[in-house]
């Protein structure tokens, strides 16, 4: 059983972190007209700086700056899509945790112009990523194309702008094309497509919700998969192509829930991606029993180590889940990791950066035990 060379690594991460005390107050002071822009950027720099040692000091062979320049995983992104804008009001998200249910409102978007890429978009924060890795690959995570439509659906889309979808996709998948062309040529060997719709779409109430919009939610999933391969049309030789599946994440808690049965088939064999990052962290994420359909030459990360909790999990019991695993699918074919990001949106899980460096040091030692 060998290492891997090329992303994803046997021991890898989802992409956000914990923001530092000090990022979070910078953040703050930004918000309230007390520190200027420039002056922001140079905590987020020494923050980032910090984060990629931590990530590099535990081991792991692929960095990212922890997603500090973001208050959202994915918003910080499509806002900066060409004819995308914020629209007023919030829309409501229910996030559901063992202590009840929490409300996640961020604020809503309204297409209400044709969609482009006006220029590329985190190319300034991945440069600085590049600069300050030393060991590690760096690593770029942005919303997938899906995303852009998922939130909103139909409604979200001005019918004069786009009366007919094939319109609106074929602008979407074009600004993402170019997207990935352009972090290519800054040197990007490592991109990650995160994309909770394709594990939401598992969950029937939420297949229920698209169908409402009037969305066709038993094929949404086999639209997605085909314009997300639409966006990677144009990538580069050299460049590894992950995507993250997320049933939510906020503040420890989640929205979605079910194994992966309803869209394992078509994910597997159709979505051209080298690797699928995959939350398999409790009896929520259902069995593994969908990695029956991965064909050989994909690469499925377990994300078995949990980051809505502070408790460390043991390598037996990371081992023991693994071989579970291997019922399915080959172990050469197998990477681990946390089940999500630490800190998808600003506010972070509920654990601290010394749990989370824990968390992150089990992984890797964990991968070196199995994998060699």
């Amino acid at each position: 059983m060998s290492d891997r060379t090329t992303p994803p690594f046997r021991a890898d991460h989802v992409g956000s972190l914990l923001r530092p005390q000090e990022l979070l107050k910078a953040r703050q002071d930004f918000a309230a007209d007390r520190i200027s822009a420039g002056e922001l950027r140079v905590v987020e720099d020494e923050a980032i700086r910090d984060v990629v040692k931590l990530q590099e000091d535990v081991g792991l062979r692929s960095a990212t700056d922890g997603e500090f320049r973001r208050a959202s995983w994915h918003m910080d992104f499509i806002y900066q899509l060409g004819g995308i804008s914020k629209s007023p009001g919030n829309l409501s998200v229910k996030f559901h945790n063992a202590d009840g249910d929490i409300e996640f409102t961020p604020a809503a978007m309204h297409i209400d112009g044709k969609v482009t890429l006006e220029k590329p978009i985190f190319a300034a924060d991945f440069e600085f990523l590049e600069d300050v890795t030393t060991g590690a690959t760096p690593k770029l995570t942005i919303p997938s194309p899906s995303m852009v439509h998922y939130r909103g659906g139909r409604a979200a889309i001005e019918q004069s702008i786009y009366p007919d979808m094939d319109e609106f996709w074929n602008d979407l998948t074009a600004a993402y094309a170019d997207q990935v062309v352009a972090m290519g040529e800054l040197g990007c060997t490592y991109l990650q497509f995160d994309d909770t719709s394709l594990a939401y779409l598992n969950d029937p109430n939420q297949r229920a919700e698209m169908a409402a919009k009037g969305d066709d939610a038993e094929h949404l999933h086999e639209n997605y998969i085909r314009h997300i391969n639409e966006a990677l049309s144009k990538r580069p030789d050299g460049m590894a192509i992950t995507t993250h599946m997320c049933r939510g994440n906020f503040r420890s808690s989640w929205v979605a829930e079910g194994g992966y049965d309803f869209v394992a088939e078509a994910l597997f064999n159709e979505l051209n991606v080298d690797g699928f990052f995959m939350e398999w962290d409790d009896a929520r994420s259902g069995s593994f029993e969908p990695l029956r359909f991965v064909p050989k030459g994909k690469v499925v990360v377990l994300g078995l180590v949990t980051t809505k909790t502070g408790e460390l999990e043991t390598k037996n019991f990371l081992k023991r889940r693994i071989e579970e695993a291997t019922k399915y699918v080959d172990l050469d074919q197998l990477c681990l990791s946390p089940q999500c990001g630490f800190s998808s949106t600003v506010e972070g899980n509920a654990l601290s950066v010394e749990q989370e460096a824990d968390k992150l040091r089990l992984i890797v030692e964990t991968a070196q035990e199995v994998w060699g």
